[in-house]
């Protein structure tokens, strides 16, 4: 419940008496009559699929719904058989898919698994822990570092209080908080020092805070409304294979009716005539399509898993192989999500972050060397506490990346406490922008140790620390050290100025004429593996977009170092995306590189726009601010570890990892999975246009048909299935990943496609009626003649898996056949194939006969390999042509 506008900008006076409460908090009556008024604290979920409506997805398809209309009708003519073959093809697709979908929830669920929030209030009083879940507008609350901030608040009362709001703003630095500040009413969230917000956590210091907004009126509230409002968006793949199931529905229909029309002028009974029509409709319709792409993508999903990452949707690992842009957020996907030191300005020279790198222990000389005494001044002046080994610790991110730096180089922090015992310390305030402990040293001498703003550190500074020792501080050189430290800022980095000095107070006042000691320079660095990942994705013809919560002299120090930003890619502010009309946004797109302080709409309108522009659009991010555009993105990508519940439960894949280079990865695998499901289905066009053409040239030429509707079912189940499963599961060409993704509204097959397909069913066609006819006028019985035209067929279909992995132009193979399953899958389909010839009974159904000799065999066997011979060959000359093209 929220009950006060602009609580960031109004006075806490004023809050209160807007909430009709005191600083003493609520009773607890009060409280219940307002829980039951509200609702509790508690945000709403995305509503999920159930499994009755992943079951409806499964087949919805028009490929499936024109299968189950040929499961009605063949049941209506008692044809069990056929009937009982596309039942059973239809329930394994609708079982895989399922069972995809379900284990990738049970996995989320697992991610999900979140300890429930407590929080300390006020009531009657006296301060009592509860469930968050309990609060409601007007409690008092008490936070302090470590804990997450339950509900949005207005602070009343800030002592050393930071935050860090990465997750709902993606501002990757702590934020400082001031109960005292004044703010504009259209203050920026990431801006307004004087609020808490809900799931976000306390850095650092402590504060109390009136609650001002509870459940979905707190700004992740907000947030999960506006994805609420987002639909789920078709994925590439599902469009075009709804395409190519309408346009194959029509097909098989308009082939009935012809079928069956030439046959009733034939004088052909009417159960005749029906058996027909739905045998054509059988032979134009490839049933295994639905499984084999569903079982393409189980297969990704299953690679995908053994790489960390969680594919929650089938059609979402194909999707990202067809992404045109990645946008991602900066903090916690593009960088590590925590402060380094990456540079270091000491005696007159700074260090990068690789010269940083490459100091050893032993290069820490003694105690009034710089680099030396910037180490104990990063250790001393400092409040948190490192973890062991690789545990990041507790404290300020800032103070965390300081001790880091001290231990990585050979200063101890906890011996270097323990040998200067802290005496007193001035604590940070947004006032004075500086922290400073007073600690004892050998010999019984205070030492004053402290950091903070470059100016305000300069200001109580007398002298300067050289290799040669320490040199006076005048007003010039203070002048020069400041654009020194402006100029490391300009970077985008967060500058810290690091002094010393003996003392005789423990007082702010007791802090002066000090030894200025160097510049310190942290940031979020790009993660382990980013800058590798980028080149790779650039290679492949995507391009990314940066949406980040991050100040913009931050945001492009980063776009910067990781080769975003250029002479025609720019960075702009999260505000001009939000002033822009439709138009204006449209016309910055192209040189779009980035967003800096983006807010969530903001991130929206961008993921929306480039839709719009026709771009199949990825979205990576981990915070609650990144929901609405995760679930609005063509695929939305979430980090498994550190991501917020919400975006995971949005997010089409999670990666458990958390690592940005499993996105190549996933892409690669895309792109696989697509081009295997392209070269199935061209296999499966072309193997069922031959059926079709088959019956209707006999049709046509009022012949006997050369297929029954069993053998053509047998055909594509047999011939269709498995050697189509084999090519959706093939290997992977190197080539995919240097080539531009195919444009988002391409058909599945390209018209060249489309076309050699109709060049080889004819090929096939010609084969399978060859051999009816040489059979049928040699004497051969019309059973007999129908088994030469159904082996004749059947190898034929098995022969064309070659031409589905054609050779290179230069002749060489563009993967290795006898390495792939493909030799497996033809080899056991030709044995299945002559299993009829062994087992009587399935001969008998299938109405073989077979009573030629060798010589018969031979000519099936050559008319089968005959449109494999003239694929190849043609693809050879085509090659030839093309490199004599080249040389001249």
């Amino acid at each position: 419940m929220d009950t006060i506008g602009a609580a960031h900008a109004t006075p806490a006076s004023e809050v209160f008496a807007a909430l009709g409460v005191s600083a003493r908090g609520l009773s607890m009556d009060e409280a219940r009559l307002r829980l039951a008024r509200d609702g509790p604290n508690v945000l709403r979920p995305p509503r999920r699929i159930t499994a009755a409506q992943m079951i409806a997805a499964q087949l919805r398809s028009p490929v499936v719904l024109l299968l189950l209309v040929a499961v009605v009708l063949t049941v209506a003519t008692r044809q069990w058989l056929d009937a009982g073959a596309i039942a059973a093809v239809l329930l394994l697709n609708a079982t895989i898919g399922v069972a995809i979908e379900l284990r990738a929830r049970r996995a989320l669920e697992a991610l999900l698994a979140l300890e429930v929030a407590r929080a300390v209030v006020l009531r009657d009083e006296r301060l009592v822990e509860l469930p968050a879940g309990e609060l409601v507008v007007g409690d008092v609350v008490r936070v302090e570092a470590g804990r997450r901030v339950p509900a949005d608040a207005r602070l009343l009362e800030a002592v050393e209080l930071q935050t860090g709001e990465a997750i709902l703003t993606g501002e990757s630095a702590p934020v400082a908080k001031d109960a005292g500040a004044v703010l504009a009413p259209d203050t920026p969230v990431a801006e307004r020092a004087t609020m808490l917000y809900q799931s976000t956590g306390v850095t650092r210091g402590h504060g109390v805070a009136v609650v001002v907004a509870t459940g979905m009126a707190t700004e992740v509230g907000r947030i999960g409304t506006l994805v609420a409002g987002v639909g789920v968006t078709e994925t590439p793949l599902e469009r075009r294979l709804a395409s190519l199931g309408r346009a194959l529905a029509w097909g098989a229909v308009a082939a009935a009716l012809l079928v069956a029309l030439a046959a009733s002028l034939g004088g052909s009974p009417l159960v005749a005539i029906v058996e027909l029509g739905i045998a054509v409709a059988v032979a134009a319709i490839p049933e295994g399509l639905p499984a084999i792409s569903t079982i393409a993508l189980a297969a990704g999903v299953r690679r995908m898993a053994k790489r960390n990452a969680i594919v929650r949707r089938l059609p979402m690992v194909e999707t990202l192989g067809s992404a045109t842009v990645v946008c991602t957020d900066k903090t916690g996907t593009l960088t590590g999500g925590a402060m380094r030191v990456t540079s270091l300005w000491l005696a007159g020279g700074e260090l990068a972050a690789s010269a940083l790198a490459r100091l050893a222990p032993t290069d820490v000389a003694h105690d009034r060397d710089p680099l030396s005494l910037a180490l104990r001044i990063a250790a001393l002046a400092n409040r948190a506490q490192l973890g062991a080994g690789d545990d990041g610790g507790f404290g300020d991110p800032t103070e965390l990346a300081l001790l880091a730096l001290a231990r990585e180089h050979g200063a101890d922090p906890v011996l270097m406490r323990k040998a200067c015992p802290e005496v007193a310390a001035v604590p940070f305030s947004s006032e004075r922008m500086l922290m400073a402990t007073f600690n004892r040293v050998a010999g019984g001498g205070l030492v004053a140790f402290a950091k903070g703003a470059p100016t305000r550190i300069l200001e109580r500074c007398a002298r300067v620390l050289v290799h040669a020792g320490e040199t006076p501080l005048d007003d010039a050189e203070r002048d020069a050290l400041a654009r020194e430290a402006e100029a490391m800022g300009e970077r985008g980095l967060r500058v810290l100025a690091l002094a010393t000095g003996q003392t005789e107070g423990t007082t702010i006042e007791a802090l002066r004429d000090l030894t200025f000691v160097g510049f310190v320079g942290l940031s979020d660095p790009p993660a382990p593996g980013v800058a590798g990942a980028l080149d790779a994705l650039r290679a492949a013809g995507v391009s990314l977009v940066m949406l980040t919560g991050d100040q913009r002299r931050t945001a492009e120090a980063v776009g910067v170092q990781l080769g975003l930003l250029g002479e025609s890619r720019r960075m702009v502010d999260g505000r001009d995306i939000e002033r822009a009309s439709g138009a204006e946004l449209d016309a910055r797109l192209p040189t779009l590189a980035g967003v800096s302080r983006v807010t969530p709409a903001a991130k929206l309108r961008v993921v929306e726009a480039l839709q719009r522009r026709g771009e199949v659009v990825a979205m990576l991010g981990d915070g609650v601010n990144d929901a609405a555009a995760l679930r609005q993105a063509d695929v939305g990508i979430a980090m498994g570890g550190r991501g917020s519940g919400l975006a995971k439960e949005v997010a089409g894949i999670v990666l458990a990892d958390d690592r940005f280079d499993t996105i190549v990865a996933a892409t690669e695998e895309g792109r696989r999975i697509g081009a295997n499901i392209r070269r199935a289905v061209f296999y499966l066009l072309a193997c069922n246009l031959a059926e079709l053409a088959v019956l209707l040239i006999a049709a046509a030429a009022r012949r006997p048909v050369p297929l029954t509707p069993l053998q053509i079912l047998w055909l594509n189940l047999l011939t269709d299935t498995l050697p189509a499963l084999a090519l959706a599961v093939g290997p992977l060409e190197p080539r995919l990943m240097h080539e531009p993704p195919r444009p988002p509204r391409s058909p599945i097959l390209s018209r060249r496609a489309v076309h050699l397909a109709i060049g080889y069913a004819l090929a096939m066609t010609a084969s399978s009626l060859v051999a009816f006819e040489l059979t049928a006028r040699g004497g051969g019985s019309l059973a007999s003649a129908r088994s030469a035209a159904f082996f004749a067929l059947a190898l034929t279909q098995i022969a064309q898996l070659g031409n589905a992995y054609p050779p290179a132009r230069d002749g060489s193979p563009r993967v290795s056949l006898l390495r792939s399953p493909i030799l497996a899958a033809a080899l056991i389909t030709i044995v299945l194939q002559l299993l009829p010839l062994a087992v009587p009974v399935l001969g008998r159904a299938l109405e073989i006969e077979t009573s030629w000799g060798a010589t018969r065999w031979l000519l099936i066997v050559t008319l089968a390999l005959a449109p494999l011979a003239v694929g190849w060959m043609a693809r050879v000359v085509a090659g030839v042509r093309h490199a004599v093209g080249a040389r001249e």
